[in-house]
């Protein structure tokens, strides 16, 4: 039984439908699989169901995007096993979401000012089944309209790169979005019924703070991600026998607006990860 833990759809930054992602998943022997978009829980009982024919269980996730304000830094908090629609989540993420939506919307206008052909109806098109717009529905837009070769390519650090570095400035399109504290995502998904787990903590660098979430109510940390080095797999394991928290993984896909050498399946968690994760949610619910 293969278990992903870590999987978004085109309702937040994937570009592929609940569908595509349950084929691909049954394809590669995925028969555990997390949906955990960003700042949203919508559609997750479509997905449950639709999981069924599948022959794949769906777990309802979030993926909650945060800042470390103590840090001046970022982390994402997964949530697994919540309750999908809990107040708790809508009513954290929603301003998120606006954020994102207005931050984008900023974008497209900069970028037709530099005289690039876009509209935002254009984008549109690609972010319709999304909860707001993405820089990657942006450059989706200028893909096919043969502006720019990738998603992530030089095209993307022109237009969003947040900080100057050797020689590059700022993106034309830059606009931060305004996140939620990590202490209040955690929180929140333990009242919508669900384990709190610190995604890919290599990636963006939250070691020094993991004890300080775990006293606050985090379950789990991230150890199988396509962005971890085997150093980080180690250090995440070293933090999750020190703190006793479940130690999760998945590919964290994306489809086209991931990067190609990480396909759905490329990590995986086990059927031990799955079970205490789900322990620990019924723990969370009857406390």
């Amino acid at each position: 039984m293969n278990v992903d833990l870590h999987c978004h759809t085109n309702i937040s930054d994937n570009s592929e439908s609940i569908e595509v992602v349950l084929t691909k998943a049954r394809n590669v022997g995925i028969t555990y699989l997390a949906i955990t978009n960003h700042d949203t829980t919508v559609g997750l009982n479509e997905a449950i169901e639709l999981g069924k024919s599948y022959g794949i269980t769906v777990i309802p996730g979030i993926e909650i995007s945060a800042e470390d304000r103590k840090r001046y830094g970022k982390a994402h908090i997964l949530g697994l096993n919540i309750i999908p629609g809990h107040s708790a989540l809508e009513k954290l993420c929603v301003s998120t979401i606006t954020s994102r939506q207005q931050s984008s919307e900023y974008a497209i206008q900069q970028i037709i000012s530099a005289g690039y052909p876009i509209s935002k109806d254009l984008v549109m098109n690609y972010a319709k089944q999304s909860t707001c717009i993405y820089k990657q529905h942006i450059m989706h837009a200028l893909m096919d309209l043969g502006i720019a070769d990738s998603i992530h390519g030089d095209l993307y650090k022109k237009l969003f790169s947040g900080k100057s570095y050797e020689g590059s400035t700022v993106g034309i399109a830059f606009k931060p979005v305004t996140y939620v504290e990590v202490e209040a995502a955690i929180r929140a998904v333990r009242e919508a019924g669900g384990v709190p787990v610190i995604a890919h903590p290599g990636q963006l660098n939250n070691w020094d703070a993991i004890e300080d979430w775990v006293n606050i109510g985090l379950e789990g940390i991230e150890v199988w991600h396509p962005d971890h080095r085997e150093e980080d797999e180690e250090r995440a394991i070293e933090l999750a026998e020190r703190f006793q928290l479940v130690q999760t993984g998945g590919a964290d896909y994306h489809g086209k607006y991931g990067r190609p050498d990480y396909p759905l399946g490329c990590k995986l968690a086990n059927i031990a990860s799955l079970e205490e994760t789900l322990r620990r949610s019924k723990l969370i619910r009857t406390s």
